[in-house]
């Protein structure tokens, strides 16, 4: 045997001896499908990690997150159990926690719970996308003093008496303000509440940010929270206590427009000049159909005056006509050609030709007389 496959030999040797000393860890991720697995994967997770989960799963407790994490549902849905079991009073489904704690769920369905579906909590960052949440019995989103990003998040009922979708709130452990981010979609079964303010005593501002590709957007006026869509019609809108000053770019005022039976609410600029285009752009007119004008008053008496800068909510009336044809304008000019009196020089002439006939009837007359 020559020394170099002696040394070879050797080197494999003590390779092996290395690696059943040290064995190396495998990085394969126990299967979630339960609650237990569940945790403890989150348990394991570096922060950085994504968890997916593989089958629908009932949970008994809150989880709390204080890392970055993203857990993909995988579209599975995650129900609280009936037998909620209480930690401290926190009871959440999920929480991300304090400023290491960075949530996004994606993919997943959230469902039935004795408080909240997700709760971001002073300072954490969570983000949705593609969450489904209903069922939770004080709330859909808790933003306590936290940050939330919503990228598409669908909300059913949340709530006992009444429903809350997204509450902006911060408690009295909590020592950062919320800040509600729309970056994407937000869409509701309801329409009270989908986004709303608390008024505990405890919080004094909060931010939003509407981001440039976002479809929902949510605004403030000095007296409501409004979600809106894409053309900035109001979706849901909510009351802002009055103690509480938000942090945003631009304050919005309401304009409730009326055409026929159908109102539509559109949220514009404080200090905006509106214009008809922009009213126009909300309305849907029936075939043959127009907007005449648009009035302050619902007898049509007033006509808005487009100079006006709005900087108080507005209730603006458009007047709908149906819209003549080319063909109805044409018969009704020929009507009206038929019904014209004859005036001027035409009654001149009929004068002229019976007075020539009367004078013609009396000289032939004349003339006969004076023969015989």
């Amino acid at each position: 045997m020559s020394k170099r496959t002696i040394k070879l030999f050797l080197l494999i040797i003590s390779l092996g001896i290395i690696m059943f000393i040290n064995p190396v860890k495998s990085n394969a991720q126990e299967a979630v499908t339960d609650e237990t697995t569940l945790n403890n994967a989150i348990n394991s997770a570096n922060s950085g990690s994504t968890i997916t989960i593989q089958n629908n799963i009932t949970i008994t407790k809150p989880i709390v997150i204080q890392k970055e994490l993203t857990i993909n549902g995988n579209g599975y849905t995650l129900t609280g159990d009936s037998n909620w079991t209480s930690t401290s009073g926190n009871q959440s489904m999920f929480t991300a926690q304090l400023s290491d704690g960075k949530l996004t769920l994606k993919n997943i369905r959230l469902q039935n719970g004795p408080k909240y579906g997700v709760q971001s909590y002073d300072g954490a960052n969570v983000i949705l996308d593609e969450v489904f949440i209903t069922g939770f019995k004080y709330g859909g989103v808790l933003v306590n003093g936290g940050r939330l990003e919503v990228r598409d998040l669908d909300l059913g009922y949340n709530g006992a008496d009444k429903n809350n979708g997204i509450e902006i709130d911060k408690g009295a452990s909590a020592t950062n303000n919320p800040e509600l981010i729309m970056n994407g979609t937000l869409t509701s079964s309801e329409k009270e509440n989908v986004v709303y303010v608390a008024e505990n005593g405890h919080l004094t501002s909060f931010t939003i940010t509407n981001t440039d590709s976002t479809k929902n957007k949510v605004f403030v006026t000095d007296e409501l929270v409004l979600l809106t869509d894409s053309s900035n019609n109001i979706i849901s809108e909510s009351t802002l206590p009055s103690k509480v000053v938000p942090n945003v770019t631009d304050k919005k005022v309401i304009i409730t427009l009326y055409a026929g039976e159908k109102e539509i609410k559109i949220a514009v600029n404080d200090g905006e000049k509106i214009t008809k285009n922009l009213l126009k752009s909300h309305i849907e007119l029936k075939k043959g159909y127009i907007v005449k004008d648009y009035y302050l008053d619902k007898n049509y008496k007033e006509k808005f005056n487009f100079n006006t800068e709005i900087n108080k909510d507005t209730t603006i009336y458009a007047k709908i006509e149906k819209e003549e044809s080319k063909d109805e304008n044409k018969e009704s000019v020929e009507q009206n050609k038929d019904k014209t009196p004859v005036t001027g020089n035409e009654n001149y002439i009929l004068i002229a030709t019976f007075s020539i006939m009367l004078s013609s009837v009396l000289i032939i007359a004349l003339f006969k007389k004076i023969n015989k």
